[in-house]
Parts: C-alpha cells; structure tokens; sequence
C-alpha cells in the first residue's frame, strides 16, 4: 500500500486531503497475479446520479465480425486513471490509509459511473473505426480485419489514434495477428464465434 501511495502522489494521481469524508482502501486480485487499488465508495455511490451512457451489448456487437479472419486485441495501461476528475469534485473521491488522508486528481476504480464515463471517452477516441474494424470494451480494444495487409494497416490506424490521444498499452497484454483471440467471454475466429469453454466450466462447476 504505502509503494502504492508514494507512486500515485508521484504521478499526481492522487493528493493529500482535507475533505470531510473518508472511504476505506483496499486491493483486489487481477488475472495476471497483480494487485487492483480499490475504494470502497458505496457511499457515495448510493448519492450518485447515475450516467446513463451504455456499454456496448456483446452479442450484438460481435455480430460486426462477419468476414474477419485475422484480429489483435490490446489493452490500455492504466485505464480509468486516465481521465481527469471535474475540477471542484475531487473532495467526494478521499480515502483513508494507515499513512494518510488522500483524493483522487484521475477517476478510481468503484464509482459506479467509472465505466460508463470511460467508454464515452473510449468511444470518442475510436469514433472513426468503430462499426468498421474496431470494437472497444472500456480498456478492451478489439482490431479485426479480413486478411494480413489490411490488418497491418488498421493496427497502424490504432496505435496512431493512441499515440495522438497520448493512450498507453499493457504490452504483455496484448495480442497481434492471430488466426483465433479469446475476446470478452468468447472465441474468435474465421470459422464463428463460440462460448470459451472455460467460463463455461466455471459457471457449471
């Protein structure tokens, strides 16, 4: 935690706080055996207007990828911490820890307006491609084409659109020109889209 506190005071996520309020800190595990800081803001969350801006229906979205035969997926670094609070706001992110009393400069993880905030900014970036070679999940990017050249050409498209936004990307995340790509859920490829078996496996066992 306190390896946590001195980075984000660093990057100026985060600063010392004065606010009246405090929500407790905490981390979640992720996939890749690394650590998710979380704050527990059921609070606020509970006093919150909610956005109604949607997340994109996967089924429905998926339906785009008819004809594809080659695809990437990429995942941006640092996510949420992207997107800056509204100046006067940040008082209602405080949290507290054993080394002190913080607010957040950058959306955290649990708002629950978090993710759909974060796809209309997604949305925005890719705007161009989406519906033609794109589909963005929140920090889930999805690049699928209908043979090698044409994907080497939409890849550049992205990571300029990335680069002109200054987006950054979890490299040891991502994926690039595969025949096959597990994508929220599912299986990919030339041949269809299927259930991957192994979320399958869990939810029966």
């Amino acid at each position: 935690m306190e390896e946590y506190i001195k980075e984000a005071l660093q990057q100026q996520f985060i600063h010392p706080s004065t606010s009246p309020t405090a929500s407790s800190f905490f981390f979640v595990g992720k996939k890749d055996g690394g650590l998710r800081p979380c704050i527990d803001y059921r609070t606020l969350n509970e006093h919150t207007v909610k956005l109604p801006y949607p997340l994109p229906l996967v089924p429905a979205t998926l339906e785009e990828l008819h004809g594809a035969r080659i695809f990437s997926k990429l995942d941006l670094r640092s996510a949420y911490n992207l997107v800056r609070i509204r100046e006067g706001d940040e008082w209602k992110t405080a949290f507290i820890t054993p080394s002190g009393h913080y607010t957040y400069q950058v959306m955290p993880y649990g708002l629950s307006n978090s993710p759909s905030v974060f796809q209309g900014f997604m949305n925005k970036v890719f705007r161009v491609f989406l519906h033609k070679f794109v589909i963005v999940y929140i920090d889930d990017i999805l690049i699928y084409s209908r043979n090698l050249a044409e994907h080497c050409h939409h890849i550049t498209q992205v990571l300029h659109q990335l680069r002109k936004h200054h987006l950054y990307l979890k490299l040891k995340k991502c994926e690039f020109h595969l025949p096959t790509v597990q994508f929220l859920g599912y299986i990919l490829s030339a041949d269809g889209i299927q259930m991957d078996q192994g979320k399958v496996r869990s939810i029966c066992d």
